[in-house]
């Protein structure tokens, strides 16, 4: 066998970029110039939005004063405030982890003011409803959870029970 020799010259040129090169950077060039431009196209138009959003109410005639909110809006403002805030994210991890293959919650009717919990579900049988009110009421997050209404379904051979259970989450208002 025959050894290969290797040939290392560091010092020759390189080779020139051909033609094709030269117009796929023209083409790169153009294509980042116009997402530029899009970009600040884009920029200018959130700003404006932004300011006109920053003007919530008209001016009053000739003061320049933004007018006052009546207690009506202000009080609307506050109640999304309020809801916003709440710890919601608490109240669906203590739902998630008390959850049973037994138990289909059919809708969570929460409070933000008073920090009150209703959820309306349906149980395979009256025993996997209260075990599901006792895993609840082992939650950290809940507080004051009870069966609060209950009835078996008329009709259905399998029995369901569809229930409602009252509950309080601990950081509520």
């Amino acid at each position: 066998m025959r050894a290969l020799r290797i040939e290392l010259d560091h010092l020759r040129d390189p080779e020139r970029p051909g033609w094709a090169s030269w117009v796929l950077l023209a083409v790169a060039l153009a294509f980042a110039a116009d997402v530029g431009r899009g970009y600040v196209s884009a920029r200018s138009a959130v700003e404006a939005a932004a300011g006109s959003l920053a003007v919530s109410r008209p001016a009053a005639e000739g003061t320049g004063r933004a007018l006052p909110l009546s207690p009506e809006e202000f009080g609307a403002a506050q109640e999304t405030i309020l809801r916003l805030s709440m710890p919601w994210d608490n109240v669906f991890r203590a739902l998630e982890g008390a959850r049973s293959d037994d138990i289909s919650l059919l809708s969570i009717e929460p409070d933000a003011s008073s920090g009150a919990l209703n959820i309306t579900g349906e149980a395979r049988s009256y025993p996997a409803a209260l075990t599901y009110v006792a895993w609840l009421s082992s939650e950290k997050t809940l507080r004051n959870v009870r069966l609060a209404r209950h009835e078996f379904v008329k009709g259905d051979p399998r029995r369901p029970v569809l229930f409602s259970i009252a509950a309080e989450w601990k950081e509520g208002r």
